[in-house]
């Protein structure tokens, strides 16, 4: 690792601890050129696969739209952003631990309803209605009728 003050390449660990559930690594180091102390994080790079969506195009898996999705439906709802997090990491392992280099956008839309029926039924409603594209307020009946069920 670096010294980000001096560049020099010889750098020392002082400190190691897990962070963020243990899915990080907090590093203190302490460069052995100019004693400077910096802080690094450690995390694994795990590949996602890709999304394979409904008009048939090849995409990344993209977090930040699985964020964004998942910040509207629970929009006004009593659901911290630890849990929201939570949500997020597990919907990204279960995608992971189907072993498949592609993976359609309704798997991953599936996951995300199970998921927030389990959390909240408010924002599982707001969710299936445009992920489903209600076109009726019966459908949108059946999916609330389903719920009591």
């Amino acid at each position: 690792m670096h010294c980000p003050f001096c560049n020099q390449q010889e750098t020392k660990v002082i400190d190691s601890r897990l962070v963020a559930e243990g899915h990080q690594i907090r590093r203190r180091r302490a460069c052995l050129q100019c004693n400077e102390r910096f802080t690094t994080f450690e995390m694994a790079e795990l590949v996602m696969p890709r999304v394979v969506k409904t008009d048939d195009t090849h995409e990344p898996f993209n977090e930040d739209k699985l964020r964004s999705g998942l910040i509207r439906a629970l929009e006004k709802r009593p659901v911290s952003v630890e849990e929201t997090e939570q949500l997020i990491n597990r919907v990204k392992s279960e995608l992971r631990a189907t072993g498949e280099r592609q993976i359609s956008s309704q798997l991953i839309g599936n996951l995300v309803m199970e998921h927030l029926r389990k959390l909240d039924q408010v924002a599982y409603v707001r969710f299936a209605s445009v992920y489903r594209s209600f076109e009726d307020v019966a459908e949108f009946g059946k999916t609330i009728a389903g719920l009591k069920s």
